[in-house]
């Protein structure tokens, strides 16, 4: 299998963090891609010209992050990261989609206060994003799941991988998210120790 990955996206993080949970990180080769190089050849791989984008052993081409983590999930015969039924499944891929809005909502401002003048920034569109990603924060700390730092299913790797990208991105984004969410703090350091989390951190270019 190839991927086709960027080294600091929070959706290509999730894909291989997944893919260490369960075993398959061997057997994927990682293309280092960059979306907004004018030369990337990703849409031939993803029309949309997003990372991640798998693209399988048979040539099938598979994208979006949560059709990626499904696929891999099929491939090994550990327990399986995406629980199979309910009422654990839903729980699981309810916590996922809370982590990509939120990953979705803090790319979306890092990009304005990167990529926009900031003469031509628009508030209102930074405070929306904003608030969208401080509700999502308090929803992760609120959640019973982030009681127990043993268990690392779809839903856990999200939310640590979205935390794990405002952390990276601290410097620009200004959001300080342990404040007054001491749950999930106290349980991404901990399952920041794991290393499928060590080995997957995001290195800027």
């Amino acid at each position: 299998m190839k991927l086709s990955y960027g080294t600091t996206s929070p959706y290509v993080r999730k894909v291989t963090v997944m893919a260490h949970e369960c075993g398959l990180h061997n057997q994927i080769e990682r293309i280092d891609t960059l979306p907004w190089d004018p030369a990337t050849q990703i849409g031939s791989v993803n029309p949309v010209g997003k990372v991640p984008a798998l693209l399988t052993d048979d040539g099938h081409s598979i994208y979006d992050s949560a059709v990626i983590v499904d696929y891999l999930d099929r491939q090994h015969d550990n327990t399986p990261v995406i629980p199979a039924t309910d009422p654990d499944r839903t729980d699981a891929l309810t916590r996922a989609a809370l982590a990509d809005g939120a990953m979705e909502a803090v790319i979306l401002l890092f990009s304005e206060l990167t990529r926009r003048p900031a003469e031509l920034q628009w508030d209102f569109w930074i405070d929306r994003q904003t608030t969208k990603v401080a509700r999502s924060l308090d929803a992760m700390n609120a959640h019973p799941a982030l009681q127990n730092s043993d268990t690392f299913d779809i839903g856990q790797i999200g939310i640590a991988c979205c935390v794990g990208w405002v952390d990276f991105r601290q410097d620009i984004l200004n959001i300080d998210w342990r404040a007054n969410r001491p749950e999930l703090a106290r349980w991404f350091d901990e399952v920041s120790k794991r290393p499928s989390m060590q080995q997957t951190l995001p290195v800027a270019h």
